[in-house]
This record gives C-alpha cells, sequence and structure tokens, in this order.
C-alpha cells in the first residue's frame, strides 16, 4: 500500500504544454502537496510559460524535480559547442523559440551556438537558470518516492545514480521491487497511466497526445487524474 506521509498530487512530464497545465491544476485536489517529476520543457511551445508557473508554485510549497531535459538545458548553457546540438534534436528548439532566441538549429556553427546561449542567458528571468540549476533529482515521503525517470530497486533510495533517476534504465524498469517502497516517475511514455512492479508511471505524452496526467496518492488509494476529464 503506498503511504505518503500527506496526502499528494504528482505531475507528470509536461513538456512546454502551459495549457495543459493550467487544466490539470484546476483539478489539483484540495489540501495536497503538489509535485513535478520534470521535464517541463522543451517539445511543447510554451516552455518559458511552464517554467514561470511551476516556479511560482515552487516558491509556494510545491516541489519540483529535474528531469533529463532540464539537465540538457543546463549542459547547453555551460558547454553549448559541445552539448548544444543534442539538446536541440530533443526539444530544445522550441523552449529557445519560446524565449524568442531563433537563427539556430541542430547544425548551427560552434558560434551561433554560443551566441543563442548568451542570449538565453540574458533572456531568462532573474535567477531561474540557479532554481532550474538547484532542482533535487527525488522526493520522499512515507514509503513513496518520486523520482523523474526510474529508480533501481536493488539500491537504497539514498544510493540512487544520478543517470538512473535521470534517464532511466529497460532492465532497471523491468525488475519488480520487493521491498514495499513505491516509484512514480514520468519519462516512459505510456497510453495510460499505470501501476506495475511497484512503479507508478504518470507519463501520457503530453506534448503528441494532449493528454497529461496527475498521480492523487491519499491514505493509500492512488487516483489517476488526467486533462480533458
Amino acid at each position: 500500500m503506498l503511504e505518503p506521509l500527506e496526502s499528494i498530487f504528482i505531475i507528470g512530464d509536461i513538456h512546454g504544454c502551459a495549457d495543459l497545465l493550467k487544466q490539470i491544476l484546476r483539478k489539483r485536489p484540495d489540501g495536497t502537496r503538489l509535485i513535478f517529476v520534470g521535464d517541463l520543457i522543451d517539445r511543447g511551445h510554451q516552455s518559458a510559460e511552464v517554467l514561470s508557473i511551476v516556479k511560482k508554485l515552487c516558491d509556494q510549497g510545491a516541489i519540483c524535480l529535474m528531469g533529463n531535459h532540464e539537465k540538457m538545458m543546463l549542459d547547453f548553457l555551460e558547454r553549448p559547442t559541445e552539448k548544444g546540438s543534442r539538446w536541440l534534436r530533443h526539444g530544445g528548439l522550441q523552449t529557445l523559440q519560446s524565449y524568442n532566441v531563433r537563427g539556430i538549429n541542430e547544425r548551427s556553427s560552434d558560434q551561433e551556438l554560443l551566441a543563442a546561449r548568451d542570449v538565453l542567458r540574458r533572456v531568462l528571468p532573474d535567477g531561474m537558470e540557479r532554481w532550474i540549476r538547484d532542482l533535487p533529482l527525488q522526493w520522499s515521503s512515507g514509503n513513496v518516492h518520486v523520482v523523474h525517470a526510474a529508480a533501481d530497486p536493488k539500491a537504497p533510495m539514498g544510493q540512487q545514480l544520478a543517470k538512473v533517476l535521470l534517464w532511466g534504465s529497460r532492465q532497471i524498469m523491468a525488475c519488480p521491487r520487493l521491498d514495499c517502497q513505491w516509484v512514480v516517475h514520468g519519462h516512459t511514455i505510456v497510453e495510460k497511466a499505470n501501476i506495475i512492479n511497484g512503479c507508478v508511471a504518470i507519463d501520457t505524452g503530453a506534448y503528441a497526445t494532449n493528454l497529461l496526467t496527475g498521480a492523487y496518492i491519499s491514505f493509500g488509494k492512488v487516483t489517476f487524474i488526467e486533462t480533458g476529464d
């Protein structure tokens, strides 16, 4: 049985879909702690707005984890010539466009990537880069553990590898949990949110399906809440 110490509402990968985020926030059950599994940005066209909304909610007590897409954005900010093309291939272009940073693509020159990084740094709201950089990789309450991608059932939660938490592993995800601990995660798209092998999967591919899902966990019960319900 899932037994968090408080009622929680965990929202899956938003991927730049601010309109869907607003919809699901209107369905948030009263009195719940709000948790985001990360991947706020990329792919969708409203990443700047999503970041602004979620940061304000975190200032009011919500929790947001880092996803692999936030990590790719940080890599771009630190090493644009080495890491930029990968981020742009995986939705970073849409995030840049949401901040009106244009004239760049995954084949851009090193000089163009550096220039785009500098522009992005200038247009990011004060404190935004630091806030993203400080996002935690996991959050726990009782026997419920929230991560972005996956957690290795063979390792204690305090000894998880960042690579697994951010990027997951098919082999790890296929291994059932036998420790009475529950992991809620996004990252891997599922047609419908589900509970399998001690894991609660809630990434329903919002940017492609127009379906954003949250998991409401209270008194041992999991209720999936979707946009459009």
